[in-house]
């Protein structure tokens, strides 16, 4: 963090005012987030999808109690991520790993969140699961203008049939009056090994890397979050050769991209374990305009992994993982097997 930058924080109504030690300036600061949440299903089989193989379906007594317990658990998660500096749950924050709108509609109107009256962009993917991915936003501060669901075509490398998989989901609009768009993305999984599922995520970045593409031919000045659950680290393949993210804001050329969670990876941390191993799968990256020092409009402040104490494992064998709400074909009243991410973006007040 900045030295510079005083450990107090003022409550602005839904944004806090960050004063600098020299300058006496202050600033505005919202959250942007994403979180896996991991299998949010309801517990209604749906015909034209394999759902019957979700964890939810997969229990054989106290479905409805389990889903009101899993939708709670997720609005507490989601009211925590930057309430500590901005008073507030997220201004905006994807999520991937739900079943439809409708779990989305339980999850807003839960009393933990109700009162942020959040709105919500989805879209069915064709994924052969039956899982989405979503954006969530508070309708006081961000204002959606345009939003596209953007199919990956990709094909299994050993008989040739397509792999149906998440959408990757575009949503342009304001975060107040300040233009800035948002990539939601669960890119295909690690299944078969990461060497042979390597070229789907290639693929899926590709994509990625299109619609940032896109975005910069109407402005090359385009404020771009991309953000997801990208079954890669940042220094995969799919994350630096394809996407081209740097971890050194300064190198950042005006059309880069700018990955935060590059740094955090090398010194350790992760969002997601397996088998005592850390990840970091999860990350929220930004095209250059939004590192640029003037603050007359929104920029990024800081980046940050959410992983408070009760969202870890204390006992048996995840113990130290994120807290998963399911394990050995039951319900652990946890969390999630990945901790969310934010950013926080800032701009400078009167």
């Amino acid at each position: 963090m900045n030295k510079l930058i005083l450990l107090t924080f003022t409550s602005i109504l839904v944004a806090t005012s960050l004063s600098f030690a020299q300058s006496k300036k202050n600033f505005k600061v919202h959250t942007i987030a994403f979180y896996n949440l991991e299998n949010l299903f309801d517990t209604i089989n749906d015909p034209n999808k394999f759902d019957e193989a979700s964890p939810m379906m997969e229990l054989k007594t106290n479905r409805s109690e389990v889903y009101k317990k899993k939708v709670r658990n997720m609005a507490k998660v989601i009211a925590d991520i930057g309430n500590e500096v901005t008073h507030n749950s997220p201004a905006i924050i994807g999520v991937s790993e739900v079943e439809n709108r409708e779990v989305l509609e339980d999850l807003v109107n839960d009393s933990l969140l109700i009162d942020k009256d959040y709105g919500i962009v989805h879209y069915h993917s064709p994924d052969a699961r039956g899982i989405d991915v979503a954006l969530l936003y508070q309708k006081k501060l961000f204002t959606p203008t345009a939003s596209t669901s953007n199919e990956l075509k990709i094909y299994d490398d050993q008989n040739g049939k397509r792999v149906y998989t998440r959408d990757q989901l575009v949503v342009s609009g304001k975060l107040e009056d300040d233009p800035i768009s948002i990539i939601v993305n669960h890119w295909p999984s690690r299944s078969g090994g990461e060497a042979r599922s390597r070229p789907k995520r290639v693929a899926a970045a590709k994509l990625t890397k299109h619609l940032v593409d896109s975005l910069q031919v109407i402005d090359p000045y385009a404020k771009v979050f991309i953000m997801g659950d990208l079954n890669d680290d940042p220094t995969n393949a799919s994350v630096k050769d394809v996407l081209k993210a740097e971890k050194d804001r300064d190198k950042v050329k005006l059309k880069g991209i700018y990955n935060p969670y590059e740094t955090y990876f090398k010194e350790g941390l992760g969002t997601t374990a397996y088998r005592d191993a850390w990840s970091l799968f999860d990350q929220i990256m930004m095209t250059k305009p939004l590192l640029d020092k003037d603050y007359s409009s929104f920029r990024l402040y800081k980046a940050g992994i959410f992983n408070k104490n009760y969202l870890i494992g204390n006992k048996g064998q995840y113990k130290g993982y994120p807290l998963r709400s399911f394990a050995n074909g039951g319900f652990t009243d946890g969390y999630s097997d990945h901790f969310p991410v934010y950013v926080y973006v800032i701009k400078e007040v009167d």
